[in-house]
């Protein structure tokens, strides 16, 4: 609730994504790296713990408007990312894709990212369908203190 009142407060009508990278905190953003091309960036609304985006640096919403420098930046950063939550985290599987424009249910339509879900066996339980919450065992502060160094 304190980071949708924060959003809401700013008012900006501005991109979050941008917003995020021209702030130059990237710790109290949560922005893992910083490519050549494109970011990561832990969700601040995770489905799972880990979950993570990578984000063309550029503010663009469609993909075919994608460079080919800005392609392979954001498919080589996932890429990097899924192997980095594997490793640090001991993810045993993975949920990756894009949701693109709002009719394609994407949340931030006007800048498109690749979310990185992390899954273990048994993740999902009743609390999601049962007690309508998610309960995640690790705060973002501190998957960002274990992811960060591996992107360094």
């Amino acid at each position: 609730m304190e980071y949708m009142s924060a959003a809401s407060e700013k008012g900006s009508g501005g991109c979050v994504f941008c917003d995020h990278l021209a702030e130059g905190d990237d710790e109290a953003s949560y922005i893992l790296h910083r490519g050549s091309h494109a970011f990561v960036v832990l969700n601040a609304f995770p489905y799972n713990t880990g979950h993570l985006m990578v984000a063309p640096l550029r503010h663009t919403g469609d993909l075919v408007e994608l460079t080919d420098e800005e392609r392979s930046d954001l498919i080589d950063l996932t890429s990097r990312s899924v192997s980095i939550i594997r490793e640090g985290m001991g993810a045993e599987g993975f949920n990756t894709g894009m949701n693109l424009g709002a009719a394609g249910g994407a949340g931030i339509p006007g800048h498109l990212h690749m979310h990185v879900v992390p899954r273990w066996p048994g993740d999902t339980n009743f609390m999601p369908i049962v007690g309508q919450t998610k309960v995640l065992p690790e705060m973002l502060a501190d998957t960002y203190a274990k992811l960060r160094p591996a992107f360094s």
